[in-house]
């Protein structure tokens, strides 16, 4: 599933391959989409994308002013203004599973592509929103989710303070591997990032969430220590919360995980424990498999993980979705589970 990094380098794509182009036209949106319609012409517009943790922003915006045509009333209107031109709009994306971006001729449009911003050039070019498992999301006129936190990447000092403030929340009585993936105090983490964080400060997965972090509360430098002695520490000595945006950003400098055109031949290479043989692996509350190394922790459920042919075939949807770095990060890692689970069966 593609997490921050993935999701902050896409929006980097598009900035990227959008960069001086103008878009005409309606959006198109496949029949098969369950999404909204976006209800959006423009004879000539720019796009532009930002990132926050786990979701993007299109903001398409006119270059002039200009009579819409878009039919229907009331809410089908809101996009207008009381004159009647079209005015800015902004989508909100959630990749879900496998959602992805892509910059292609509009003649040969990708398989799954659910969303098509077409350019006003000749021969016609087209961004697309892809996605082949039809998990992802887009919110027309949308805004960051207002229950989603600080992003972990971008955002860091105001992530630190908003999970050291807020201990007391019933989210951080679970281990620290689910307290990891609540959006609400960390928004951009996902299943392979709180595995390898986690790995690289030898956390067991399964340990209380509050009883890690509140020793975070008391950590402090030594007054006498130079500036230089004190980045030096903490570079060497980081703690999970830096490691929450560290981790995430040596994700964004190598160019992603995989999930799409932003992808890196490298991640195989960079992970430690997701998916690597060797690692335990254990489902937490949430049904999540978590990767990790020696013991779960005092708050680990019962009996370990046994890949299943159930498990199985939904490894093999997911890898369908994935491009060919991504399938090789994900291959690497279950390649020795499934053939000894294969045997069992």
């Amino acid at each position: 599933m593609p997490e921050g990094p993935e999701l902050h380098l896409a929006s980097c794509y598009i900035n990227t391959v959008c960069a001086g182009l103008i878009f005409s036209g309606k959006v198109e949106k496949s029949e098969v989409s369950k999404n909204p319609e976006v209800l959006f012409e423009s004879d000539a517009y720019v796009i532009s994308a930002t990132s926050r943790g786990k979701e993007i922003k299109l903001t398409l915006t006119p270059l002039k002013e200009e009579k819409n045509t878009l039919p229907g009333r009331g809410r089908d209107r809101e996009e207008l203004s009381q004159n009647g031109l079209q005015q800015p709009m902004d989508l909100v994306f959630r990749f879900g599973m496998s959602g992805s971006f892509k910059f292609t001729s509009a003649a040969e449009l990708p398989k799954h592509a659910h969303l098509r911003f077409y350019t006003k050039e000749s021969p016609h070019r087209a961004l697309c929103f892809v996605d082949c498992r039809r998990f992802g999301r887009w919110e027309v006129h949308g805004t960051w989710q207002l229950d989603r936190g600080p992003c972990v990447m971008l955002e860091y000092e105001k992530f630190r303070e908003n999970v050291l403030r807020n201990l007391s929340d019933k989210a951080f009585n679970k281990p620290i591997c689910e307290a990891l993936l609540n959006q609400k105090f960390f928004n951009g983490i996902g299943n392979y990032l709180r595995a390898e964080i986690l790995y690289r400060l030898k956390i067991p997965p399964f340990e209380n969430a509050r009883t890690v972090l509140e020793a975070l509360q008391h950590r402090k430098q030594s007054p006498d220590l130079t500036l230089s002695k004190k980045v030096k520490l903490k570079q060497e000595n980081p703690d999970l919360l830096e490691l929450c945006h560290a981790v995430p950003m040596e994700v964004i400098h190598m160019g992603g995980m995989g999930y799409g055109p932003e992808h890196s031949d490298d991640a195989a290479e960079w992970l430690q424990c997701y998916c690597v043989p060797g690692m335990r692996s254990l489902r937490d509350g949430n049904g999540r498999t978590i990767w990790f190394q020696g013991e779960p922790g005092p708050m680990a459920p019962k009996g370990e993980h046994q890949l299943d042919s159930s498990m199985l075939c939904r490894v093999l949807l997911l890898l369908v979705g994935l491009g060919e770095a991504g399938r090789a990060v994900v291959c690497c890692g279950i390649v020795k589970e499934t053939s000894d689970a294969l045997l069992k069966l």
